[in-house]
């Protein structure tokens, strides 16, 4: 029987690769008229906005076997990132096996395996499904109290600057689509107000003209413990950037790679011109006017919302991927505790990660699924531990987030265990 992979994005296109070239056959589906998934620019499931460039810089972006091209900018913008998509598809012979345009709309067990319905009205079995459907999806909207006049908007409606001219815009969260937001707010609107609830650590694209983000993954920073990465770089990053709350954001309650981090500096060079006026959290609407947590009130006329996502299986009744608080409990972010024929592909976040790291948790699917009974049960026995006990702190409030140097090893190991 064939596999299935909803989505075809740079975790779908992943996992079709792996599949094929591991001898397994495969085909993937996705609701958006072309493959790219968050980096097709005005999709339905899309993200992106038009000054939206990579925040991680070309290297550690790709995938490993398939580099992009020497001549890019260091931080290629998003439409060089869906034609890297494209021609990675193209130069791996993907495309034969994906449909585009066709979603679906509910999995339901069918021994061995899964039925899919789709869309249009068909249905198929498959032996198994990976889910690689992104998380950027559902936007997570606060409830705040009151009435406002003005206007209202999530990030995930933002496409243009111009939305913002003349305007008294307040923008809310302190990620980083967040502050690529209030830059570009700066550039048109009347003012820019900014409501940030926790601190963050901020990193620089460049570090004497090369990406930031090139040093820490080779060498011995990449082997040493997450806490001294992050004492080390952060002791460059406080001498060369700044501490945040030297610009009048809050103090950082975590170590640098904690979380992750700020690939932004313009956002503080607009802070340190008054070009932006940092608030706390809002407490309540009322009518023109923001009521913030402190007292504090002003007249506002757009209110945007980058307030991240919620990570959504709509097409999977709760259960079958041992939901906790809403998000799934996985065993490397992948296998579910039930040896039911689901697996999960991209559901990661962190800094330097990258498609790398997404093409080998595609890489480890397909070797789990050729691994000998033996390999498979010793497998089955980590599966269980994790997914055992509660999920671990380190995982961050959206409860997926990695460490890059841990997470690429662990996946290593196993891989290594089963094969």
């Amino acid at each position: 029987m064939t596999f299935l992979v909803i989505g075809a994005g740079p975790s779908g296109l992943a996992a079709v690769k792996a599949f094929r070239q591991s001898g397994l056959p495969v085909e993937a589906v996705d609701r958006q008229p072309d493959i790219g998934g968050q980096w097709l620019y005005g999709g339905e499931a899309s993200a992106v906005y038009a000054s939206t460039h990579l925040i991680s810089s070309k290297g550690p972006t790709a995938y490993e076997d398939f580099p992009m091209p020497a001549a890019w900018p260091a931080y290629p913008h998003h439409a060089q990132a869906l034609q890297y998509l494209r021609d990675y598809a193209a130069h791996f012979d993907l495309l034969p096996a994906i449909r585009c345009g066709l979603g679906v709309r509910l999995m339901t067990r069918a021994a061995p395996g899964w039925r899919a319905e789709f869309d249009d009205g068909t249905a198929r079995d498959y032996r198994g499904v990976v889910i690689a459907n992104g998380h950027l999806t559902e936007p997570a909207m606060p409830a705040i109290p009151g009435r406002f006049d003005g206007q209202v908007m999530h990030a995930k409606a933002y496409r243009t600057p111009d939305l913002f001219a003349g305007k008294r815009v307040l923008v809310v969260g302190m990620g980083n689509t967040g502050c690529d937001i209030v830059v570009d707010a700066v550039h048109h609107a009347r003012s820019v107000l900014w409501s940030v609830r926790g601190g963050n650590h901020f990193v620089p694209k460049f570090l004497a003209g090369r990406p930031a983000d090139e040093g820490g993954r080779r060498g011995l920073a990449s082997r040493l413990p997450r806490r001294w990465r992050g004492r080390i770089h952060g002791a460059v990053l406080g001498f060369v950037v700044g501490r945040p709350e030297q610009f009048g954001l809050p103090r950082p309650a975590h170590g640098l790679y904690d979380r992750t981090p700020i690939v932004n500096s313009l956002v503080l060079q607009h802070l340190g011109q008054g070009d932006v006026a940092v608030r706390v959290p809002i407490r309540e609407f009322d009518g023109a006017e923001v009521v913030f947590a402190d007292g504090r009130r002003d007249a506002v006329d757009l209110v945007l919302f980058a307030t991240g996502y919620r990570a959504t299986f709509p097409f999977v009744a709760p259960g079958p991927l041992n939901e906790v608080d809403g998000v799934p409990h996985l065993h490397l972010n992948i296998f579910p505790p039930e040896d039911n024929g689901l697996y999960v592909a991209g559901l990661i976040e962190g800094a330097g990660i990258g498609w790398g790291g997404r093409a080998l948790q595609a890489e480890l699917i397909a070797a789990y699924l050729k691994a000998s009974p033996a390999a498979v049960a010793r497998f089955r026995r980590a599966v269980a531990e994790t997914c055992g006990r509660p999920r671990a702190a380190e995982r961050g409030e959206s409860g997926f987030f990695v460490d890059y140097a841990a997470y690429r090893r662990d996946l290593v190991a196993a891989m290594a265990d089963l094969r």
